[in-house]
């Protein structure tokens, strides 16, 4: 997978290669009192997630890995044999590797891969536990386009429609680098993508900016500078 074209938050970087990891914690050996704790997950499309079990006991017969909370065998993505090593695919298969260590890798994964995931871990005495967990798999988003509806207005007579077309939910709107103020001639739409200033005023002047985002990643228009003459 190629460079991200777009800005990220701090720390989400390198997303090549990366391996979102879910924690099977606290995996005692007493097959009766078993307990398995899973802890939920975002990814960002593209990038490959690794399910992992971090405890497990000695005596594991067995284990199978199913999309959904239902354990019913048509929703099986993938199981595996302890002692004889053999594992089968069910969903989504070329898409999935099952590791010998019970780890289940899911490649480039969509936004359909968002949902819950369920592990079945069997034991030799023949008793079973099981644990869901949730994966979120968030877009990877596109550098905005910003336009107006006129890039020179006069002060105290004309009004502008700023649109951030983007394909986000989430939209802060930038003025000079920082945070836009709201006056009571600003006024956005309930999606957040048009902005309107009635009437434009001298200190409307400057470089505005709408900066998408989600918890993975985000992503900033070019600079619209907006030109306020004076008559």
């Amino acid at each position: 997978m190629g460079s991200l074209s777009v800005s990220t938050h701090r720390g989400l970087v390198h997303w090549q290669g990366l391996l979102l990891v879910v924690s099977l914690l606290n995996f005692w050996s007493q097959p009766t009192t078993t307990q398995v704790t899973v802890e939920s997950i975002n990814a960002l499309e593209g990038t490959d997630v690794l399910l992992r079990i971090l405890y497990k006991p000695p005596n594991v017969a067995g284990l199978i890995w199913y999309r959904g909370y239902s354990t019913e065998n048509n929703r099986i993505i993938a199981s595996l044999t302890v002692k004889s090593r053999i594992h089968k695919r069910g969903l989504q298969v070329g898409r999935v590797k099952l590791n010998y260590d019970g780890s289940l890798m899911l490649k480039n994964v969509t936004m359909k891969d968002s949902g819950i995931y369920t592990l079945v871990i069997r034991l030799q005495d023949c008793t079973s536990t099981t644990e869901s967990t949730r994966l979120t798999v968030y877009p990877l988003l596109r550098a905005p386009t910003l336009l107006a509806s006129n890039t020179t207005v006069t002060a105290n007579k004309d009004a502008v429609v700023m649109t951030c077309q983007t394909n986000a939910h989430a939209i802060h709107w930038l003025f000079n680098g920082t945070n836009l103020q709201l006056t009571e001639r600003m006024k956005l739409s309930l999606d957040l993508r048009n902005l309107t200033i009635d009437p434009v005023l001298r200190e409307d002047a400057g470089d505005y900016q709408c900066n998408t985002f989600n918890p993975m990643n985000s992503a900033k228009s070019a600079s619209l500078a907006l030109d306020v003459k004076f008559e």
